[in-house]
């Protein structure tokens, strides 16, 4: 290879990072027909296949895999360096991209991305609010959010907010006319408003714990969703019980609206944590963000 394929190779991320050669175009301002055109001229100076195509979907093969891998943290810290050359003395500038589940928002978007763009106000904040399990080195994440047992060890992990449950909730009204579960095996005999996995299709068995005893009941109902806020204004009208993240329900349970059930089987979880690869430390954004992530969430502790 005589020439080194910079820009060929940022075409390529694009197309990787968004499984799309229109999408990749519309993000780069090109035609389609450039994007696929630095792809071909990629892999030809490669000698490798890096995309299946078909005309449906787009997909890495194990040698694009590798590339994406090892090259797109770098590009991303060589674009955010020349970013930063071109900004005031002192002055921050790029992008940071998240990939957070929605339970998890109020702690990223509200309070820690306003006080970061206050404070870097040229540093771009993208946020995808998703439920899947993300590879967010070969998917052109910088940092993603999850519950700690979610993240693997390899990665750095800072803490957003305390250790919390997950619990059983039910309406007055629900529970006056059904009964109240004294026991988890009590839950095949409830109506329960169910949460569909997104990336295995099946519905999520509610895990309860008691002392060194865990229990993972299949429970069933007539409401079935994949966005676990909409659990709780069913539940709040009567529609059966919901399995829920404490802080998710705190006003409805100080008010009345909603009372736990079975609540010596309530799990306890870490909490929520920031996560990303130690390589991406070298990232002043993202250094810049971890800054904020932290400072806020030790005020929050």
């Amino acid at each position: 290879m005589n020439t080194a394929p910079f820009p060929q190779l940022q075409v390529f991320l694009a197309v990787a990072r968004l499984r799309s050669f229109s999408g990749a175009a519309r993000e780069l301002g090109v035609s389609t027909a450039a994007v696929s055109q630095s792809v071909r001229q990629l892999e030809g100076q490669l000698r490798v296949v890096l995309l299946t195509r078909t005309t449906r979907s787009v997909s890495l093969t194990d040698a694009g895999r590798r590339l994406v891998e090892g090259a797109g943290p770098a590009m991303g810290q060589a674009l955010t360096a020349l970013a930063e050359v071109s900004a005031q003395p002192g002055e921050a500038v790029g992008r940071v991209r998240l990939s957070v589940p929605r339970a998890a928002v109020p702690y990223l978007i509200t309070p820690v991305v306003p006080a970061f763009r206050e404070r870097h106000p040229r540093v771009e904040v993208e946020v995808v609010v998703e439920e899947r399990f993300v590879d967010i080195v070969a998917e052109g994440y910088d940092a993603g959010v999850r519950l700690s047992e979610a993240i693997e060890r390899d990665m750095v992990q800072v803490r957003l907010t305390d250790a919390f449950r997950f619990v059983v909730v039910g309406s007055p009204d629900y529970l006056a006319r059904r009964g109240t579960p004294q026991r988890p095996e009590d839950l095949l005999n409830h109506e329960c408003i169910t949460f569909r996995m997104r990336t295995t299709g099946a519905l999520y068995a509610w895990e309860l714990e008691r002392g060194r005893r865990n229990w993972r009941v299949p429970v069933r109902g007539g409401v079935v969703t994949n966005d676990s806020h909409l659990t709780v204004p069913l539940v709040e009208q009567g529609l059966g019980l919901a399995y829920v993240f404490e802080p998710m329900v705190t006003e409805q349970l100080r008010t009345g609206r909603l009372l736990r059930v079975l609540e010596a089987y309530a799990p306890t979880v870490p909490g929520f944590f920031l996560y990303y690869p130690s390589r991406a430390q070298r990232s002043t954004p993202l250094r810049l963000f971890v800054e904020v992530a932290r400072e806020l969430a030790a005020k929050a502790i």
